[in-house]
């Protein structure tokens, strides 16, 4: 069956389409997490994610403005300097230091609080989306998982959680929130490609500015940085952005915010068996059965019966209407 929405020029998406880019960004986000660790243990962490956005971002942006797409507007481009720098700047440059601290995988278990601040952030918003009793039931379930996971103040490698490295994903999980509702709502281009592009731009030149800021460019020496951590930042340009990066900023135009933040608590169950397998890190059988709960909670969160009211607020849909993927207004 294909589901599809038309209004306000919102995007077509069969259900298989959804899934699919449902499928990668768990996937895709999930090993990037491993990739990021390796990639800062001799790279920079903000110059390194201003590198691989901008490279992204300007890619992109060329491909499409020579396939025909159109240029934004310039108030297109404020709004994706907004949703950048809450994304890129303060949330992924905050996982990005902060797995200087933490390990791969405890730090996907942390960033698992974000479908909360999705599901708050969008119901305070003005006009906002009140989530469903099953959709908050889902997210405790999840966040149980994640609990389960985290156990005590012991990392999975077995040392105590770094208290900043903690309080900066914390940060870090809250601008992303309220980013990816930003870029939902305001307005930007027809093309969520082009959106997309926008965002890694000029994200990335919030990084390297910050990473400036900070004083990484006079610390960075080039006779220092592995070839683990270049070929990890060729990785996350290629793969984690191009590929993750662009199908969340499409997954966000047809898709409702809290069933896009599911992500943060798959990407858990990738990064930690990755971390295990390629990372030295530890898998006890409290983390499956963790694993478990987690997916639980997903599945609570993204069934059909979840979605169902959370499309148009305060108003009573037709018995006969299709089940739209988006929220938008």
């Amino acid at each position: 069956m294909c589901y599809t929405s038309e209004r306000h020029g919102q995007p077509k998406a069969t259900k298989g389409l959804v899934l699919l880019a449902f499928a990668a960004v768990y996937l895709v986000w999930g090993s990037t997490y491993l990739g990021i660790h390796f990639a800062v243990e001799t790279l920079p962490p903000f110059l390194m994610g201003g590198v691989r956005f901008l490279c992204s971002g300007l890619i992109l942006y060329g491909w499409l403005r020579g396939t025909g797409t159109p240029a934004p507007t310039r108030l297109q481009w404020r709004n994706a300097g907004i949703a950048g720098a809450l994304l890129l700047g303060l949330g992924n440059g905050g996982v990005n230091w902060a797995e200087q601290k933490v390990p791969s995988g405890l730090t996907s278990l942390l960033i698992a609080g974000t479908p909360v601040w999705f599901a708050l952030l969008d119901w305070l918003r003005p006009g906002g989306t009140r989530p469903t009793i099953q959709a908050l039931i889902g997210i405790a379930v999840g966040f149980a998982g994640v609990a389960m996971l985290v156990g005590s103040r012991k990392g999975l490698a077995g040392g105590p959680v770094d208290v900043a490295g903690g309080a900066a994903l914390m940060i870090a999980s809250i601008a992303w929130a309220g980013g990816s509702l930003f870029s939902k709502y305001a307005s930007r281009p027809a093309s969520p490609l082009m959106s997309a592009a926008q965002q890694m731009i000029l994200g990335g030149v919030v990084l390297l500015l910050i990473g400036l800021v900070l004083g990484e460019g006079a610390r960075f020496a080039w006779s220092r940085v592995a070839a683990r951590s270049v070929w990890a930042l060729v990785y996350l340009t290629l793969v984690g952005s191009l590929i993750g990066f662009t199908t969340y900023a499409w997954l966000l135009r047809v898709s409702t915010p809290v069933r896009v933040s599911t992500y943060a608590y798959v990407n858990p169950v990738i990064a930690v068996f990755l971390g295990w397998a390629f990372g030295g890190e530890t898998l006890t059988a409290r983390m499956l059965i963790a694993a478990a709960v987690i997916i639980l909670g997903v599945a609570i969160i993204t069934s059909r019966k979840s979605m169902a009211a959370t499309a148009v607020p305060n108003r009573r849909r037709p018995k006969t209407s299709p089940v739209p993927l988006s929220t938008e207004r």
